[in-house]
Order: C-alpha cells, then structure tokens, then sequence
C-alpha cells in the first residue's frame, strides 16, 4: 500500500510534455533519471512509477546498473510492439495520467502491457487487464469496432495473433455477421410518415428490416489477409454464398484498380520500383479474391466475372486463376452480353486485338453443361386461342451471342479463316433457329478481305445453311457479290422452296376453314327445334353452293399457279445448265448470277402476288403475315 501511496507525488503532471518532435519529458516537478530510448523517440522519465508497474523495466533497470551514467539510466527499447505510441500510452498508465482507450488503440496498449509484463502481480487494475477488460466487454461486442481493432493489429501483428486478439475479434465479427436479420425488426428505423417510440408504440411508421450486405462497406477498410479469414469464418458458419460474394465484390471494386480500368498498365521504366510492387500486390490480391468467389452458377454477376479475367489478362495473373475464371463464365455464358466477351490479347505470339481462343475456350466450357433439362425446348404455349412459340433456351441464347461476337472480330484483317470457323463451328448447329447473324458475321469477314479466293470464299459459306435465312436476308443474299456462285443459286433454289411452301400452306388453310364452317353449320342445325328445321335446311343449300363455286374459283386459280411454278422450274433448270457451261469464265458468271436473281425475283413477286390474290379473294382483307408464310417462327434480324 505504501507503494501505491508514493505514486501521488506525481499527480501534478497530467501529461507528457513535448520538447521537440523526438523527446518526451514528464515533469511532476522531480528531474528524470531514466531515458528509454523507443526507435527515433527519447522518453524522460523517472524509475519508480515505471518499475512500479512494470515488471521488464524493474529487472531490466535493477539488473544492469552499469548502463546507469551521470543523468540517469539509459534503457533501448527499439522491439517494443506498436513502437514509441505504444509506449507512451504504458507510460502515461504508469503515472496514472488520463487516457483512453478505443478500439483503435486497445490492441497496441495490450500488446505493450504484455511486452513490458504490466500484470496483476504488481497492482490490481494493471494495464493488461485493463485492456483486456475494454476489449471483451466493448470491442467484441460491436462490428465496427471490431474491425477497427482488427485493422490496427495490422502494426503489431506477430504479437497480436500470438495473444488470440486477432481470433477473438474475427470470430465476434463473423458471429455478429451469421445472425439473421431478416427475422428482427429494429425501431429505431423510422420513415418520414411518423415514428416508433421506446416501448414499440407505433406513430405511423412502420420499421424498417435490416439489410444483410450492412456489413459490406465497413469490411473494405481491412487488409486482404484479415478480409479471406472473416470470409472463410462466416463461410464455416454457413453463411449464405449470394452475401459471400456481395461483400467480395464490395471488397474488390474498391481494391482492385484494374478491375475500375484505373490500371495504367505493366510498367515501361525498370527503375520504377514502385509501379512494379503495386502491380505485384494488385496480382496477388487478384488471385486470393478469385479464391474467395463461391462456386455455385448464377450467384455473381458474369459482367464482373469478366472485368475479373481481363484484370487478369492484363496484370498476367497465374493460369489456373483464369482458368477458373474462364470456367466459371462459361457455366453462366448466357447470361453474359457482347462486351463481355471482348477480352484483350495479351499474348507475343499473336496478332488479333481479340483474345479469340480464350472464348472459344468459354464456349466448349458452356457446351460441357448437362443440357439434359435446360437445354430442351419446353412445349408452345397456348393463350387465348393462340400458339406462343416456345422461349429460347440458353443453349439458343449463347449461339445468338456467338454470331455477335463473329460479326465484332470478323473486321479485324489479322484474324485467320481457320480460327473464324473453329469459333463459328464450336455450337452444334440445331442451336441456331435462324442463321441471319451468322450470314451478316460472313459478310463482314468477306467485305474485309476481297482477297480470299473462291474455295476459300465457299470453305467459310458451308457453315452457314441457306435453308435458315429470312426473305430479307436471301434478297441480301442474292444481290451480294461478294457471295460465291454456289452459294447464290441455293440461296434462290430455297427461296422457291418457300414459295412453294407458301402455296402449300395456302391449300390447307382454305380447306380448313371450310371444314371448320360446314361444321359449324351442321352443329346448329342439329341444334335447331323441328319448327326451324326447313329454314336452316335452306340456309345450308345455300352457303353449300356459295362454297362449292368458290371452290371452283380457287381450283382454277391453283391450276394457274401451277403452270406458273412448272415454267419457274424449267428456268431455273435452264439457267442452271447455261452457268454449269460458263463456269470457267468468273466475270460473266457475276453477270447471269446478278441477272438470274433479278429475273427470278420479278416472277417470284407475282407469284406471291397470285397467292395472296387467291387467298384474299375479291373484296376480302388481307390475310396478316403470320398466317400468310406459313413459316415457322424465327426471330427477325438486320442484315447489312
């Protein structure tokens, strides 16, 4: 007690007094005897309060007195944790000085108590146990400060982690993030109609659910090691991986400089050393936020996904990361859009602008899913007395957003013939409802090399079938000459197919419809009492024979298109047999091509006039397009 009672005479200080920026004075109006030295700060202090409360200092103090000079002792405390703020707050605590403790400070306090051994041996309510106390009851028990502890163990953290405080605070944090908000309603959440009071007494507003990304922000103030260590605690607790992923997001949209295209891009002078360091830790933070990512499909975002890989690409992050990247955009790749797609070569050895064998990769990634359910196409709906035609399935979606990407690098004069069709050829070819995009990526590549010869020219059109073209684009194929022959006389063989299938389809609506009404007649009179049997009897003569010489009319008609489709084929047969002979004169097989299809066109024009003629009959209205073709649905797209 006596011991305790000494320390009084120093209550006239009540703080350390600065002298210059690297010393340290207490003057409780005493001169000091002891200077500690503690890195570039010098600390003037006096021995008793110091080995009052500190064991170290008493032994290092009583047991070398040979460091003792004229002015006092002179101590070197250079490995103290948290360096010369540390010690100051153990000094200021050994002279019973005010401070306090936050949770920005507590851990160096803690780890320089148990440096200099400041335990309850030598007096109860001791530094040690002091910031024990302020951490367990305070810090652990609020997420902010947790992660501000969490963030100043950054300084000291061998001796953190060696004393669990790094532990203790990862797992309050990830206990405190695991709860399930969803359930609880907080009152001190109110909207501008009223306001909740202490008892839960409601004045008109109704209170607000907590959010679960709440912790999101606040955890992109930590390093990336305590960042992978929280998410790995919630991830054992069995947090949700749509949360994992939000609050990795948060985290690397604001870490991660290549991923917000800030990224300048490898170094150029080789005396940047600091350039070089920040590009190998935007790497390694690249890879471990990889690791971080949930695998289960559709959880992120695929645009992120592939801001992740071309951060990659560009900061030559190891293979297996974007390895995995590049699997794990392909298992959702349809989802993805055109810009995501358009990742840059990196790569000596190459020419493109596109990095065309990493997406081609992406696509056989997609094709290895099981399409054993999602790749069938459901069963047309109907509504309202109308077939809906069926949804795209992924596997068409992606096959629309391959001949998108096509047509992007079909410009790009480096690319090979080769490597166009490998990416052209990877979806099998059920997976296009209609070949419109792919006709437009040929003609792209074709307009920006007129030097390809004419195998060539037919090598890259066999991918592409005729049969699947719109009218508009076989009227674009037609007059294309950058089109080979062959190509031009299927393109005008199938468009015949149609017209014929036009016809076809208009024979059997016509005699569907008449079936349809000569039941309906019989059901009413069927229907009718015996009184009306006489007249709908003669109603029905009469529409009989109205339908009779309409009948009549329409075979007539038939009979004329006929001959008309007879006459096109023998031209066709003959035009066909005149190109066969002028085949090795290639200037004047452009003409008959541009000829031929301009002839064949015009009669195809009346043709199809004839046919909606017939169907329309005098004074009808005209049938819409979706009854008139007769074609199954397809989605219409431009072709340039």
């Amino acid at each position: 007690m006596k011991q305790y009672e000494c320390l009084n005479q120093w209550a006239c200080a009540q703080d350390f007094s600065e002298i210059c920026m690297s010393c340290r004075f207490c003057s409780p109006g005493l001169p000091s005897d002891v200077t500690i030295q503690v890195q570039e700060m010098s600390f003037h202090l006096h021995k008793f309060p110091l080995v009052a409360r500190s064991r170290r200092l008493a032994r290092i103090l009583n047991e070398a007195p040979t460091q003792k000079d004229d002015q006092g002792f002179n101590v070197t405390l250079h490995d103290i944790p948290g360096g010369a703020d540390a010690f100051e707050l153990a000094a200021s605590f050994c002279y019973g000085f005010h401070f306090e403790l936050t949770s920005s400070n507590v851990v160096r306090a803690l780890c320089a108590a148990e440096y200099l051994e400041m335990y309850e041996d030598l007096g109860e309510g001791n530094l040690k146990a002091t910031a024990e106390e302020f951490l367990n009851e305070v810090v652990l028990h609020n997420f902010r400060e947790c992660v501000l502890a969490l963030r100043s163990c950054e300084a000291v953290l061998p001796y953190a982690e060696a004393l669990g405080i790094i532990t203790s605070c990862i797992d309050a944090a990830a206990s405190m993030v695991c709860i399930d908000y969803s359930n609880l309603e907080w009152p001190m959440l109110h909207s501008p109609g009223g306001s909740l009071l202490w008892n839960g007494i409601s004045t008109g507003a109704m209170p607000k659910k907590a959010c679960s990304d709440w912790w999101y922000e606040d955890l992109t103030v930590l390093p990336l090691a305590f960042i992978e260590k929280i998410i790995r605690a919630v991830e054992a607790r069995g947090m949700k991986p749509q949360c994992i992923a939000g609050a990795v997001m948060c985290f690397a949209k604001k870490h991660l400089s290549a991923l917000n295209n800030r990224w300048q891009g490898v170094c150029t002078q080789s005396n940047n050393m600091e350039l070089r360091s920040s590009e190998g830790e935007q790497k390694h933070m690249l890879e471990t936020i990889e690791s971080m990512l949930p695998t289960e499909k559709g959880i992120l975002p695929t645009n992120f996904l592939s801001a992740l890989l071309r951060s990659a690409i560009i900061l030559n992050a190891n293979p297996d990361c974007k390895g995995r990247l590049e699997k794990r955009i392909g298992l959702q790749l349809e989802q993805a859009t055109l810009k995501d797609l358009l990742l840059p070569n990196m790569s000596y050895n190459s020419e493109t602008l596109y990095d065309i064998d990493r997406v081609q990769r992406i696509f056989e990634h997609f094709l290895l899913l099981d399409q054993s359910t999602e790749g069938l196409v459901s069963p047309s709906s109907v509504q309202d007395g109308m077939m809906s035609p069926p949804p795209l399935t992924p596997l068409m979606i992606v096959a629309r957003l391959a001949d998108e990407y096509l047509a992007e690098v079909a410009p790009d004069v480096n690319l090979k013939l080769s490597k166009f069709l490998s990416v052209a050829e990877v979806l099998p070819e059920y997976s296009r409802i209609t070949d419109d995009g792919l006709y437009r990526a040929i003609d792209i590549f074709l307009k920006a090399r007129p030097w390809l010869k004419e195998k060539e020219r037919e090598q890259l059109c066999r991918i592409m079938d005729c049969q699947k073209l719109s009218l508009e684009a076989c009227t674009h194929a037609a007059q294309n000459e950058r089109l080979p022959l062959r190509v031009v006389v299927q393109v005008l063989f199938f468009e015949q197919l149609q017209l014929r299938t036009a016809i076809a389809n208009c024979f059997m609506m016509s005699d569907t419809s008449r079936a349809l009404q000569n039941q309906s007649i019989v059901n009413g009179l069927l229907g009718a009492p015996s009184s009306d049997s006489m007249k709908g009897l003669d109603s029905f003569t009469n529409l009989h024979a109205g339908a009779e010489h309409e009948d009549q009319t329409l075979k007539m008609d038939m009979d004329d298109m006929r001959l008309r489709m007879c006459e096109l084929e023998k031209e066709c047969s003959g035009m066909r047999a005149e190109l066969q002979k002028l085949g090795k004169m290639k200037g004047h097989r452009r003409l008959m091509a541009v000829l031929m299809g301009r002839k064949f066109r015009a009669q195809l024009c009346r043709a199809r006039g004839m046919v909606f003629q017939n169907r329309t009959g005098s004074g009808g209205k005209k049938p819409s397009p979706a009854h008139s073709s007769g074609f199954r649905h397809r989605r219409s797209s431009s072709v340039s």
